[in-house]
């Protein structure tokens, strides 16, 4: 075994001696960046809780049921999970749901379901979990998007929903820092799972004259998922903001994600405006 090989087992080692006996609550780790994100944090040494509608598939995950826009079933998952837990460390919100719609045409069945999984699912998340952290400290991360930097045509309220997650997480640090919790929102850009997949896209007649519009902003949006990071990828980013002893506020995931990040601030707002209109084709 030559010294850098050695060198990483020990780094390894030390890990999971530091995180033997913490335990996280992952809401959404059945699949995409939640199941890599369990799989990492099952790698660092923690033991991992799934909550979600369908159980993980991994054999050292412990599952609970629960719809994340049912707020009385979520809370009362994360209340069972935690005690159930040994040394509860933190939740991460990997939920999500997205839908290409015009604005004027879109059902609001739709978008009020979409921000209650989005927006109110972690909000209710941060609210059950914490309580159970206020004494030792711990970590919150909510997985966001750079949608709430960057909107997305024809889903903004998607965007919207990511707005709102990072606000919310701004606000909770200051209000959980003096019990040492700490808050994180993660961004990642275009990430191909099968998020894609599930999109609820409206059809020509319900999106009337947009039709054409929606259709190549759905496929614009697809296509850079698709061709994006990996789930892996952004889990690893997950799982070590979860383990720092001071994670960042807010992180996007990937060097050019970083970089518009950077560039959103610095380049005019309608200049940003034209650009991500380019993007989707409008």
């Amino acid at each position: 075994m030559d010294t850098i090989e050695r060198r990483e087992e020990v780094r390894t080692e030390a890990v999971e001696m530091q995180n033997e006996g913490r335990s996280a609550i992952i809401v959404g780790a059945s699949s995409g960046i939640g199941y890599e994100t369990a799989l990492r944090l099952i790698g660092r040494g923690l033991n991992v809780f799934n909550i979600s509608r369908t159980p993980c598939a991994l054999r050292q995950i412990h599952n609970y049921t629960a719809d994340v826009a049912d707020g009385d079933s979520l809370e009362r998952a994360i209340r069972e999970a935690a005690l159930s837990a040994e040394g509860i460390y933190g939740l991460i919100y990997c939920a999500g749901f997205s839908m290409a719609a015009p604005i004027e045409y879109a059902s609001e069945k739709d978008y009020r379901y979409l921000f209650e999984v989005n927006y109110f699912g972690a909000l209710r998340a941060i609210r059950a979990i914490v309580p159970f952290l206020k004494e030792k400290g711990g970590r919150i991360i909510l997985v966001s998007s750079m949608a709430s930097i960057f909107p997305i045509a024809f889903d903004c309220f998607y965007s919207s929903s990511k707005a709102a997650v990072d606000m919310l997480v701004k606000g909770a640090s200051i209000e959980l820092e003096p019990y040492h919790i700490h808050v994180s929102s993660i961004q990642p850009g275009g990430t191909s799972t099968a998020f894609t997949f599930k999109r609820k896209i409206y059809s020509d007649i319900e999106s009337g004259e947009y039709a054409p519009k929606v259709k190549r902003a759905a496929e614009a949006l697809a296509r850079m998922e698709q061709g994006g990071m990996s789930a892996g990828e952004v889990a690893k980013a997950v799982a070590e903001a979860f383990c720092e002893k001071n994670p960042p506020l807010l992180l996007q995931c990937g060097g050019w994600n970083k970089f518009y990040a950077v560039a959103k601030r610095v380049l005019p707002e309608k200049t940003a405006h034209y650009l991500n209109r380019k993007v989707y084709r409008q």
